[in-house]
């Protein structure tokens, strides 16, 4: 028999808990933390700008919408706000950019449910692991052509992976991730489908760096979520040490930067989701009394 939830949530109950995303990234999160009695916190160390090279984005978006690709993959939710920006310059909409004979394919359930959401029906997600190589151990498809739009730092596993399957990919560089904020021109202003669920019940509360360290340095902070190895480099370069508070992974490419970097990580979600997120916290707490 399970436990009653009022068991499952107490391990949170008073727990500082810094979502390392903007605030508008990080409140449905923060929404299901703070109803299980965590205590959301934010600090945003990456944002998105648009990618330098449009020409090379572009066309790639007329070779798509001609039907010149048999499968789209989208390997996260930026890349789908990019396509949704890139749709309404050209007064359409994201679904549309994509034609009836194309598929489409993403790396986890997060992005399927954005992608579902903005009218793009998901031929191929991994059920498993949640990441590239999941997608690239599901796949199936031999010798297609693909288009494969991701941020310029994107690992080159699943563009080689697909290669290595027999596939033509075109990856182009969709986004830049810089450091937190991005510049005003540049910055991706596109927004995901109102039914992703970014809503919550407020903003949580958005700290500055200094004001993060010096909370890491009296020991306020429980736990740290980190949810790109890029964010993890930035919290190498400007928050150690972390003290006594713990890193929660989204993903094993996270972790695994983590483990590079020489950052210890006290759980890693399985899934990269707020319910996944939020268990893996759970694990870490669910021994330990709650803070006074």
């Amino acid at each position: 028999m399970l436990p009653p939830e009022p068991m499952a949530a107490a391990g949170l109950r008073g727990r500082r808990v810094l979502i390392t995303r903007s605030a508008d990234r990080a409140r449905t999160l923060a929404a299901l933390l703070r109803s299980k009695g965590a205590i959301p916190l934010v600090l945003p160390l990456i944002d998105f700008e648009q990618a330098t090279d449009q020409a090379s984005l572009d066309s790639a978006l007329d070779t798509l919408a001609a039907g010149g690709y048999e499968w789209l993959v989208v390997s996260s939710t930026t890349t789908l706000r990019v396509l949704i920006g890139k749709a309404a310059e050209r007064g359409t909409t994201a679904s549309q950019l994509v034609p009836a004979g194309t598929k489409v394919a993403t790396v986890g359930l997060s992005s399927r449910r954005a992608l579902e959401a903005a009218g793009l029906p998901v031929d191929l997600c991994p059920t498993g692991e949640q990441s590239a190589e999941g997608l690239l151990e599901v796949w199936d498809s031999p010798n297609a052509r693909i288009f494969l739009p991701q941020a310029d730092i994107a690992s080159p596993r699943l563009r080689e992976g697909l290669a290595t399957k027999g596939a033509s990919v075109d990856a182009v560089t969709a986004y830049h991730t810089v450091k937190y904020p991005a510049h005003d021109s540049r910055r991706l202003t596109a927004e995901l489908p109102a039914a992703v669920g970014l809503s919550g019940d407020g903003l949580p509360p958005q700290l500055t760096a200094e004001a993060v360290k010096a909370r890491l340095g009296a020991g306020a902070l429980d736990a740290i979520v980190v949810a790109s190895p890029s964010a993890v480099r930035r919290i190498a370069q400007a928050l150690l040490p972390l003290g006594a508070c713990r890193l929660v992974a989204i993903g094993r490419p996270t972790a695994a930067e983590a483990a590079r970097v020489g950052l210890p990580v006290a759980a890693t979600a399985n899934e990269p989701t707020p319910a996944g997120i939020a268990t893996a916290l759970e694990t870490i707490f669910a021994n330990e009394g709650n803070p006074q």
